[in-house]
């Protein structure tokens, strides 16, 4: 291990925020992806006789949904869902952003001005109003909305990435680099990229978290994950139904896993934020 990435690793474990954050991660991801392994419910067959059962009845700890879906099995494969939506839409978006900005801002100029006007005109647009036109359009599935949200989510590390790249491009380093014949290929894959890494591996973590709610926002609405999947927004779409039934399981614990899960995402990007800018301040 380097020691610049020894600072890193250093500053970040005291962050005690952050390192909570990190162990709710763990947690939520084990889980999810663990706890079907030891808790095995029927997550695709329905069972009416087993509807709206409160949570401990006939050997359900969260109770049951309306169609008598187990909720805690239920918990498990929806988090699952948004788990691996909001992680691989945020790496997509964040992978589409570093290149776009790394290459706008190395290139500067023209080609510089026109990838820029057309970031500042996405962003202009609202994402969810992006979320919903393609959700009208193409059957839902997660895949799709990995995509889907990748796309309209690339814009913000796009602008940062290409702030720090502006900066890059003229330290003594590249500036040798390109006399020597170097080209820009070079320049940006081994030069603006690895440099802007700060900001990037921060900026990540927070696009996880905003996808992670994309993702609850278009289940809300009825775009989600379609039946007999689901993802903890569309578990929260359901429960609302019955909110005045008194059926508060079918609303409390999904809620409580996007309010976890984004606020640890969130202390994480802080956490390592604070960590890289002490690296960049030493340096």
């Amino acid at each position: 291990m380097s020691t610049a990435t020894d600072s890193v690793y250093r500053r970040f474990l005291r962050h005690r925020l952050g390192v909570a954050g990190l162990a709710v991660i763990v947690l939520l991801f084990a889980f999810c992806f663990l706890g079907p392994v030891f808790y095995h419910t029927n997550q695709v067959e329905t069972n009416i006789l087993a509807a709206n059962l409160a949570p401990g009845v006939q050997g359900h700890p969260l109770g049951t949904t309306d169609v008598g879906f187990d909720e805690l099995g239920r918990l498990m494969v929806g988090g699952r869902s948004s788990l691996e939506i909001g992680l691989a839409a945020g790496l997509l978006a964040t992978g589409i952003g570093t290149i776009w900005g790394a290459v706008a801002g190395y290139a500067g100029g023209w080609l510089d001005a026109v990838m820029m006007r057309i970031v500042d005109t996405g962003i202009a647009i609202p994402a969810l109003f992006l979320l919903l036109v393609a959700g009208t359009i193409v059957r839902p599935t997660v895949g799709v909305l990995i995509v889907v949200i990748g796309v309209v989510s690339w814009l913000v590390p796009a602008r940062l990435v290409r702030a720090e790249s502006l900066t890059l491009a003229n330290r003594e380093y590249v500036l040798t680099m390109k006399a020597l014949g170097g080209g820009s290929t070079r320049a940006i894959g081994r030069h603006i990229v690895p440099n802007a890494i700060g900001t990037v591996v921060v900026n990540a973590t927070f696009q996880v978290a905003d996808a992670i709610l994309l993702v609850a926002y278009v289940s809300f609405l009825g775009l989600g994950v379609p039946f007999p999947g689901t993802d903890w927004g569309g578990m929260l779409s359901n429960g609302i139904s019955y909110t005045y039934d008194g059926y508060w399981w079918m609303i409390v614990p999904p809620g409580v896993a996007i309010i976890l899960v984004v606020f640890a995402f969130n202390v994480i990007g802080d956490a390592l934020r604070d960590a890289f800018e002490l690296r960049l301040e030493g340096r």
